[in-house]
Parts: structure tokens; sequence; C-alpha cells
């Protein structure tokens, strides 16, 4: 039996952040996708742009396999760096337990956020020996040199191609240099693959003396022994995308003689209120920040909300508007299974049923447009739609098969898959210590409108008291209701 996905596989195209273009995907061996995203380095907890890769990953992960390939996802850990190493001293702590600690700390995080866990999450300090071998090969193939420093430098120049995914030009980088000329370094935009040891610093003995590799090598040793020379994804915020995935691009394919990745998706940035995430402005917040505020799926959804490669802004206000759409699709569901007095359980075959639908095919469409859960989700609020019609024209069974829709297909970008009373519950129970919070208010208003068009007055009484009670004084007009605290 065909499935409604069987044709959707040879269709999903991909922006590749190389070509600058989308493209149709065709994987290096049929049915199988190696993927591989720059991951954490674990110094501190996971900020809100940590949790926009990890998300925007996870989701496409999850199509990929929902569209029937098998994909092998590896995320590296880096836990060996100069941030680590400043950490652990300052906290006066072992660098291994440091690392660990937020290792730990970033699964919980990832968990929270409804991610999957990567098939492999390699670690640097487990591939010492490949990224030697690596750069001993750069160093017999006139690509790297050694300095009479100790450190050991990969030559940019060298490479013909170096700036094609940054779409830099070398010669043009260098007459507008203003980068300071380290006097082992042949270029200033030479970058180290090897460092010589400083004093009381982590360090291995190698061909080059008593050292630790740079950053860039990490990720190409890394890659290469987890999938191969060549594969298909590589990922990772726009941020990498130089120098970092330019160098790894430069000393993998020089190293190999072969194409390094054959798409390259890179996560657009998140800024704050119009600016910049930056510590250093005051508006940097870690995802425990945010989840101490909304809910995990709230942070979810609102990530999932724009195109994986837009840029975002993240805000107060837009939270609350991410949790009151989301809160709005599960007070739909909710009224469904109020009407029909039973409980939504998407099983196999309600989910092809789903994807075989007219809205199935609208959100085939658009996930396969690069992976575009914007416009996925745009099309979950028209079922939503659907299912207040229906309940409106009594026609019960309809609404029924919509809600079926719904849930169904939210479920591979892992929304709406709570009990809808316990994430109702969730919400309701979110309150400040002086009483309900303006998202669960705002919540609260848009469940009595929807009691009311349903003839649910009971229901709408219900929510007018309860909000009379925490001293919330409501006002209805023909433009809406509005409300102040007494």
């Amino acid at each position: 039996m065909t499935t409604p996905l069987a044709d959707a596989m040879s269709q999903l195209a991909i922006y590749d952040s190389l070509t600058g273009g989308k493209r149709q995907f065709v994987p290096l061996k049929a049915g199988q996708v190696g993927m591989y995203v720059c991951g954490m380095t674990v110094y501190d907890y996971c900020h809100i742009g940590h949790a926009r890769v990890m998300v925007g990953f996870d989701m496409a992960v999850r199509w990929l396999a929902q569209l029937g390939y098998n994909v092998n996802y590896v995320r590296n850990i880096t836990d060996i760096d100069d941030k680590i190493i400043a950490r652990a001293s300052e906290n006066g702590e072992e660098i291994g337990t440091l690392t660990q600690r937020f290792i730990e700390a970033m699964h919980e995080d990832a968990t929270a956020l409804g991610c999957q866990m990567p098939d492999a999450e390699p670690r640097a300090t487990d591939h010492i020996d490949e990224m030697q071998q690596m750069i001993g090969t750069l160093v017999t193939g006139d690509y790297a040199y050694a300095g009479d420093n100790g450190d050991v430098y990969y030559a940019v120049d060298s490479f013909a191609d170096y700036g094609k995914l940054s779409k830099r030009n070398l010669d043009d980088m260098q007459a507008g240099s203003r980068v300071d000329v380290e006097n082992d370094k042949r270029n200033p935009f030479d970058f180290v693959l090897w460092k010589s040891a400083k004093p009381n610093e982590p360090q291995w003995a190698s061909p080059w003396g008593q050292g630790r590799p740079g950053w860039h090598i990490e990720c190409s040793a890394m890659s290469t022994k987890c999938l191969g020379s060549t594969f298909d994804i590589h990922g990772g915020g726009h941020d990498l995308q130089f120098p970092h995935h330019e160098n790894e691009i430069a000393q993998s394919e020089a190293a190999t003689g072969c194409e390094y990745a054959r798409n390259w998706m890179h996560v657009g940035f998140i800024n704050v209120d119009g600016e910049k995430m930056s510590k250093s402005l005051g508006n940097f917040f870690t995802i425990r920040d945010v989840m101490v505020k909304y809910l995990p799926e709230t942070v979810r959804f609102f990530l999932l909300s724009s195109h994986y490669r837009s840029q975002v802004n993240f805000s107060d206000s837009a939270l609350d508007e991410a949790h009151n759409s989301l809160s709005r699709l599960y007070n739909v569901l909710k009224l469904a299974e109020q009407l029909k007095g039973e409980m939504l359980i998407i099983d196999e075959a309600l989910t092809t049923e789903a994807y075989s639908s007219e809205a199935g095919q609208d959100f085939i469409k658009a996930m396969n447009d690069d992976f575009n859960s914007s416009t996925a989700i745009s099309v979950l609020f028209g079922l939503a739609r659907d299912i207040t019609k229906a309940i409106k024209a009594e026609e019960i069974d309809t609404a029924w098969q919509s809600a079926q829709q719904l849930k169904a297909l939210a479920q591979v970008l892992n929304i709406l898959q709570q009990p809808v009373q316990q994430f109702l519950q969730a919400v309701i129970g979110e309150q400040a210590d002086d009483g309900l919070t303006d998202a669960v208010i705002d919540n609260l208003i848009i469940e009595r409108a929807e009691s009311k068009a349903n003839k649910n007055f009971a229901r709408a009484d219900e929510i007018r008291e309860q909000l009379k009670n925490a001293g919330i004084e409501l006002e209805d007009s023909r433009a809406g209701t509005t409300w102040r605290r007494a």
C-alpha cells in the first residue's frame, strides 16, 4: 500500500548555504541521511540561541524520519577550550567535573524542550588521536606548518576555494585586514590546528610537542570519524558560518580530497528586544531563565513559529503571544474532546489518514519546503478554525476528524502531544505570587469567548467567577473583552 508520504521523500528541498539556494535533497545513500551539527562548548548553561539550534535540528531530524529516512544524527560536544579552562580555573574546579555538570544540564534542557537525543554525541577529548592524524596529513600535504612557538597552523592560501561558504574572497580580506599578524603566522588568517602547552593546562603528547587541539579541527575529525569523508548535511548556528565552518571545509577537503558536506544548514540569529543577545548588554537569557516563566512547550512552539533560517526577536510579548496561540490550539482540542466524550489518541492509521487529507498535503508541502515549520503551523491553525466551525454547526463527527488530523500532524513538530487537560491545568496553575499572570488571564479570556460561542455558558460563567475571585475585572464590548486588576 502506498502511503501519502511515499512520493514526498523525493520532493524535499533544502536551502544550501554553500550554493545560496534551495535544491532537491538527494542523499549519498538512498534512504539514509548522515547529519552533523556543531554542538555546545560546555562551560555554562545553554542560552536561548542554543535552544533554537537544538529545536531547529530536532524538527529537521523528525521530519526526515517521518519521510522514511534512516537518520544518523551526530552533534558534538566541545569539552576542551579556552573558555572551559578559564571557567574551571575561576571556579577552582576540575575541568572534567565542570564539563560533565554542564553536559548533564544541557541534556536536561534539551529534554525539557522536547528534543530527542542525537544518535551520537562525540566529545573532543575522546578524539585527540583522530585530530592529530588529520593535522599530520595536512602538514605532509603542505596545507599546514609548524611554527617555532610549537603551534601548528593551517595555511589558508594553500586551499584555492577558501571562502566559498561565506562568499568571502581571501585577497579582499587580506587587503582590508586589521588582524595582527602573529610572529609565527605566514598569513593573518591562518588558524591554529594544534596549540602548544601552557603551564597548568590540559595537554597531550604529539609529534609537535605537548599541547591541545584548536577548535576548528575538532569538528572535522569527529564528523569524518562518525559519518565518513563526505556526508549529507552539516548544520549549526549562522554565527558559525565564518570562520568555523569555512575552516572546517578547508582542512577537511584538503585532508581527504573529498567534498566535505553535501548540504549546509544554518539557523538564524535570535535578537532580544531588537538587539543582539549579549551578556554585556544585560539581555542574555539561559534556557533555564526562560523556562522559569514559560512552559517548555511554549518555548518550543515559539521557536518553531518562525522559519529556522530567519532572525527571531525574543521578548516577553513574543513568548506571551506564543503561549496564547498554543493554548488556543489546546482549547480547541479540549472542546472537541468534550463534545465527542472521548480522549484524542492518535495511532499510525490515523496519522496516515491525516497526511492523506487536504490539510495533510498542505503540511507536507510546507515541511518539504526547507522545513518550513512556520507555514506548517499555519496549517494547524486552519484545522483549528475548521473544528470551531464544525462545532458551531453541531457537526460533531467532522469536528472530531479535524481534531484527529490536527493532533496527528502536530506529532512531527512534537507539540500538542500532552493530554489536553494536563497542559491546560499547567497553564492555569502558572501563577505569580500575587495572583494570575497576564498570560494566564489572556488565555482564560480566550477560553471564555470560545465557551460563549459554543453556548457553553456554564464554563464561561465559571471563568468569569474565577477571574473575579482573583481580583480581575472584565469589561465586555463589541470590540472584545478587556480586563484590569481591581
